[in-house]
């Protein structure tokens, strides 16, 4: 019999992983734009390649006989291209943009997720959740003021970013249930390092040690990262976990006073707290009417392992 007392205490764990998890990925992306002199190729190639020794490795001393064969191989394919493009162009946008305006950028996914669950999942959209989509996007105008002036490529780039991650979100809400995660991390992966590789003949700079020790700790907490939002979604419910996705803004303020001289304006601030608004109010919505909860199970789509996060016993 489950302890009932031992429900909130759970939860708070589940919070303060999540909360982890996502101060990490914050991490990984200040080493991404403290990288910014070298192509994102190259970060990716040696990130994902040092990210994939520790994958060999628990692969190596896991004895469950598992197949990697996708069950639909089209599809998993697409899903890995899609976050390919995801990692490269959020790369992209943090070399060029303030910490901040990228992760607004970013925070559009599940806005898109809900869009393209339409016409690719057959989902319907109620008058609330239309409400919080447009309210996101005031948020995102708020903060860009898009004008011919102050428009960027990284602006850009942030934007396909959250449309490949949302594209892959939708595809593993359709697949993830009948493939191996296993499958669904490892071909990422690969296609990551098959295609910055690629690249990386005609984009490759010389590296001093200390760049190279910052790649490979981008790899590492990609997956550390990712762990530990895992954990999160396990012990606490989604509800409460998706949102602390939302913390990263603080370290992206934080970062970008410390480490870029980075100023913030109102508009950035009013713009942000309207996007935070509206992902809140989509999480909380979706956690009481929909079974399927499409944003509630995407973490960050922009790491190429992120897979379908397993449903905890407070998401039913």
């Amino acid at each position: 019999m489950t302890d009932v007392s031992s429900a909130p205490q759970s939860a708070v764990k589940g919070l303060l992983f999540a909360l982890a998890g996502f101060a990490v990925f914050s991490v990984h992306d200040l080493l991404v734009k403290i990288l910014n002199n070298y192509s994102v190729f190259q970060t990716i190639f040696f990130a994902m390649l040092f990210g994939y020794v520790p994958f060999s490795l628990v692969r190596m001393f896991d004895t469950r006989q598992i197949s990697l064969r996708p069950v639909f191989p089209l599809l998993v394919l697409m899903r890995g291209l899609l976050m390919v493009g995801a990692l490269c162009f959020a790369m992209l946008g943090f070399s060029l943009l303030p910490m901040v305006q990228a992760y607004v950028l970013l925070f559009t996914t599940p806005l898109i997720i809900s869009l393209l669950a339409i016409p690719f999942l057959g989902e319907r959209i109620h008058l609330f959740r239309w409400m919080t989509i447009l309210l996101g996007l005031a948020g995102v105008v708020v903060v860009l003021r898009p004008s011919v002036e102050t428009l960027e490529w990284g602006h850009l780039f942030s934007l396909l970013s959250a449309f490949c991650g949302a594209g892959a979100a939708v595809i593993s809400r359709k697949i993830g249930s009948l493939e191996n995660p296993e499958t669904m991390i490892l071909v990422p992966m690969f296609l990551n390092i098959l295609v910055s590789g690629g690249v990386l003949y005609f984009v490759y700079q010389p590296m001093q040690l200390s760049d190279l020790g910052m790649m490979f700790a981008v790899g590492v907490l990609a997956l550390l990262g990712q762990l530990l939002v895992l954990y999160g979604y396990r012990n606490a419910p989604a509800a409460m976990a998706a949102p602390m996705q939302y913390s990263q803004l603080i370290w992206a303020v934080l970062y970008g006073i410390l480490f870029f001289n980075e100023h913030l304006d109102r508009y950035i601030v009013i713009g942000a707290c309207i996007t935070v608004l509206s992902g809140v109010l989509m999480v909380w919505r979706e956690s009481r009417v929909s079974e399927q909860q499409p944003v509630l199970r995407t973490r960050n789509m922009r790491m190429v392992s992120a897979g379908p996060v397993p449903g905890s016993e407070g998401d039913q």
